[in-house]
C-alpha cells in the first residue's frame, strides 16, 4: 500500500481529491480562502486545483466563489455501481419500508463512520433523516454497532483504542469498556438496538448483511421515533423482517 512517504504516492492527485472533499462538506459557494483553510494548503496551490477542476467541469465559479457541479456525482455513483447488491438493496428496502411503515437503510463501515448506500423514507420523516452518502459515527447508531461487531478482533481493538467517542446525547455510550460489551452483545444476538444515542428523537434496530464468505459486509436497519418502541417490542416486531430482507440482499450477489 502506498503511503504519503512512498514513491508510489501521488501527492498532487491526493491534494486534488482533498479539495473536492472539503468543498463537499459545506453548502453553497465557498471562497478560495475558505477552501484553502479547510485543505490546510496555500491559496496559490488550491487556486491551481480549482482552475483545473473548473476546466474539467467538476467545479463552477463566478469569480468570487466556487461550487461543485453535478458531474462530481459520477465519482460517488461509481462506488455504488460497483456494489453487487446495491440495486437489489434499494428494491428490498422499498418493500421492507412498505411492510413495516418505517424508514429503512443500508450502510457500510468506513473508518469510524457508517456511510449510507441505500435509503427509503417512510411517510413520517424523522427529525434526523440521512440520505445516500450521509456519514454518522458508528459507535452511536444501530448499523454501526452491527458493522463494528462484525470486524475481526485486531481491527476492533485498534478501533476501540483510537476512536474518538463523542457524547452526542445524554444516552450516548462513550465508555470503551461499555461499548465493547455492547458490540459483543450485538455479535451474540445477531442484531443491535440503539435508543437515543445519536439524537434524542430517534432509535433504531439493525442486523448484518453477510457476504458469501459469512462475513459482515453491510448492515440494514429500521429507524423509529424515540419512545415508540422498547427493545422488546422492536425485537419482536422488526428483527424477523430485517433478517429476511438481509438474506434477500445476500442472495443478490454479496
Amino acid at each position: 500500500m502506498a503511503t504519503p512517504e512512498s514513491e508510489a504516492f501521488v501527492r498532487t492527485f491526493a491534494r486534488g481529491l482533498k479539495v473536492i472533499e472539503i468543498m463537499g462538506r459545506g453548502t453553497g459557494r465557498r471562497t478560495l480562502a475558505e477552501i484553502a483553510a479547510g485543505c490546510e494548503l496555500p491559496r496559490t496551490v488550491v487556486r491551481r486545483f480549482l482552475l483545473t477542476l473548473t476546466e474539467l467541469d467538476f467545479v463552477h465559479s463566478d469569480g468570487k466563489g466556487y461550487w461543485l457541479t453535478p458531474k462530481v456525482l459520477r465519482l460517488g455513483m461509481s462506488y455504488l455501481y460497483t456494489l453487487p447488491f446495491w440495486r437489489q438493496a434499494q428494491l428490498v428496502l422499498e418493500e421492507l419500508c412498505a411492510q413495516v411503515e418505517q424508514s429503512c437503510a443500508v450502510s457500510v463501515l468506513d473508518g469510524e463512520d457508517i456511510v449510507y448506500v441505500a435509503r427509503v423514507h417512510a411517510r413520517r420523516i424523522l427529525a434526523m433523516s440521512p440520505v445516500i452518502g450521509s456519514r454518522l459515527p458508528a459507535h452511536a447508531v444501530s448499523m454501526g454497532r452491527v458493522l463494528l461487531a462484525g470486524i475481526d478482533a485486531v481491527a476492533l481493538q485498534t478501533y476501540l483504542s483510537e476512536v474518538s467517542l463523542r457524547k452526542l446525547t445524554d444516552a450516548t455510550v462513550v465508555d470503551r469498556t461499555q461499548l465493547a460489551a455492547e458490540l459483543a452483545l450485538a455479535r451474540a444476538q445477531g442484531f443491535a438496538w440503539v435508543n437515543q444515542e445519536l439524537d434524542d428523537s430517534i432509535c433504531g434496530i439493525a442486523v448484518p448483511i453477510r457476504g458469501t464468505d459469512g462475513g459482515v459486509a453491510a448492515s440494514i436497519n429500521i429507524s423509529l421515533p424515540a419512545g415508540s418502541h422498547t427493545l422488546a417490542t422492536a425485537q419482536a416486531q422488526f428483527v424477523t423482517p430485517l433478517r429476511q430482507a438481509a438474506a434477500r440482499i445476500r442472495i443478490a450477489g454479496l
